[in-house]
């Protein structure tokens, strides 16, 4: 089977979000499972040639791609993925990508990926390599897969090329004036009231990518469940609806080549299931660097977000005065809005010893963090997958989430469970989305802390889970075929 993966971000070459996690560890397990994958992004200004070994593809030279009526000079360049033998392909066009950040809500946001979208599909031409799937992330290429069956349908060498359309945060929907059907090359016939590019009266790539793919699926069960309802479906869910036999959940896996406690380079001290001294070590370690007062008895709580709504921070500033009441330790690792970043800064100042906030991000200082908190927080209002319960899960941190997407698919609340009588808890969730729901269970959270043996079986019903993309990469191969004998 051949997967040609498109992307807009992807480690270890750029990176905002989960996107790149996911681009840089989904394509390796498929190729591991015998699956040909070659992954297109495009080429920024910021990646370093020489250190990820790019090369410049001289069979296939200059391709000529037209946007809004201008034609630009595109060029390709390769490298693999590391370890592992996954080709990319750099998509090259520096009036559109030589600049400082991957997204830029410049005036020209709309041609950038249609430049990439049909970027991808010349660049297939020329390789003449034919994939059985193109998979489609989020909103930059939800033009493809109307390409593939209009603008290139001339083309029989994708005739038999299907499309998945994942979604991985249905929020940004990559929404532009009417305009951008003539800059895309769209027929115009395609766009009205209602139609299969028209979103209250703009163009909406995210629309585009669920009408034309010949699957969707989102980054989470409970995401692609979530989405066809009004709350979370931000405008589009009876479209979703409407498609609702083609929708489908997979969720993340996570790369335990990087988080493990057992092997993680970050950290000064190791531990395991069987040993999990070291984690004691980690979070005196972790509190010396923060100038914080180190008390085994007393939990650490930590955070590594984007300061941000969709992550919770309004409730969290809803019960801030109630959380830090509780006999607990914080830090907080992130960035993003002012005024929450102004909250951590008030609060580190005027809670020294309890409080500690680095505003920024640092890779390093992440997983000294999942490893030395006893308690992750992530009380997000919406989170399609989420990443950090799962790493906590690993590093025997009890995540304390909001029971939302991939939040509620991989964290059991203990209390819950243990009321139906399992005994396979991982971690404590609420339901409302509230400030008193927030406080009410990290205080549950903190008052477990107290019973060690309790605290301890948690631990180690998270720690044996599962989630390594294997899992997930066979999900995705199901997934494939069932897209290719839809196309068929």
């Amino acid at each position: 089977m051949k997967i040609a993966f498109a992307t807009t971000e992807c480690v270890p070459y750029a990176k905002t979000g989960g996107l790149a996690d996911v681009a840089g560890s989904l394509p390796k397990a498929l190729e591991k499972l015998g699956v040909e994958v070659k992954v297109f992004m495009p080429k920024y200004l910021f990646i370093d040639e020489a250190k990820h070994e790019l090369r410049y593809n001289w069979d296939i030279g200059e391709m000529l791609i037209r946007v809004n009526g201008k034609v630009f000079s595109v060029h390709l360049h390769q490298a693999k993925l590391p370890n592992s033998n996954v080709e990319v392909n750099f998509i090259d066009c520096p009036h559109f990508f030589n600049r400082g950040k991957i997204y830029t809500n410049d005036h020209d946001e709309d041609e950038r990926f249609i430049l990439f979208s049909k970027g991808v599909i010349e660049a297939l031409q020329r390789l003449s390599w034919a994939p059985d799937v193109i998979q489609c992330n989020d909103w930059q290429t939800g033009l493809i897969p109307l390409y593939i069956k209009d603008n290139y349908g001339w083309d029989r060498m994708f005739d038999h090329t299907a499309t998945l359309f994942t979604i991985h945060n249905f929020a940004y929907q990559g929404r532009f004036s009417k305009s951008t059907l003539y800059a895309a090359e769209i027929r115009p016939e395609l766009f009205y009231p209602g139609g299969p590019v028209e979103f209250e009266e703009s163009v909406s790539f995210m629309k585009t990518g669920i009408v034309f793919a010949d699957l969707i699926n989102t980054v989470s069960n409970k995401y692609s469940h979530e989405i066809l309802t009004p709350e979370y479906g931000a405008g589009l869910a009876g479209i979703l609806r409407a498609r609702k036999s083609d929708v489908y959940g997979i969720l993340n896996g996570v790369d335990y080549d990087e988080w493990n406690p057992e092997t993680d380079k970050f950290l000064p001290y190791k531990y395991s299931m069987k040993d999990l001294s070291g984690k004691l070590k980690n979070k005196k370690f972790l509190m010396e660097h923060f100038n914080l007062p180190f008390d085994e008895n007393r939990p650490l709580i930590g955070m590594i977000s984007r300061l941000v709504v969709q992550k919770g921070f309004d409730i969290f500033s809803e019960a801030v005065n109630e959380l830090t009441s509780l006999n607990a330790q914080w830090i907080i690792l992130g960035s993003g809005e002012y005024k929450y970043e102004e909250m951590f800064r008030h609060l580190a100042y005027h809670l020294k010893g309890k409080l500690a906030a680095y505003i920024g991000y640092n890779n390093e200082l992440s997983h000294l963090i999942e490893a030395g908190s006893d308690i992750f927080l992530m009380p997000s209002r919406y989170e399609p997958c989420g990443l950090n319960q799962i790493y906590s899960l690993k590093y025997g941190t009890i995540p304390v989430v909001r029971k939302t997407g991939g939040l509620a698919d991989t964290v059991k609340d203990w209390d819950e469970e243990n009321y139906y009588g399992f005994d396979h808890g991982n971690g404590f969730s609420f339901y409302d989305y509230s400030g008193f729901a927030l406080y009410k269970s990290v205080e549950r959270a903190v008052n477990t802390f107290a019973n060690k043996d309790i605290w301890k079986k948690i631990q180690l019903n998270g720690m044996k889970q599962d989630f390594s993309w294997k899992r997930s990469a066979e999900k995705y191969i199901e997934l494939y075929k069932l897209a290719k004998e839809k196309r068929e």
